[in-house]
């Protein structure tokens, strides 16, 4: 199994956020699917937003510097 690394860039619109918080995070995985679910999960518990409130923008495919 083969792990890739993914650049996932979205926002989170809460009532109580004046406007939406943007984030760009680097996550690794093996496929897109499971680096956007971690994503999901960590921003999720991070900040107490539903599934419905955060949106995924963009996941783009990084090659890891050595």
């Amino acid at each position: 199994m083969t792990v890739k690394y993914y650049r996932v860039k979205g926002e989170i619109m809460k009532k109580k956020f004046f406007e939406p918080l943007t984030f760009n995070k680097l996550v690794a995985g093996s496929k897109e699917e499971h680096a956007v679910e971690h994503i999901l999960k960590e921003m999720g518990s991070r900040h107490r937003a539903k599934r419905h409130q955060i949106t995924i923008q963009s996941v783009e495919e990084e090659q890891p510097e050595e």
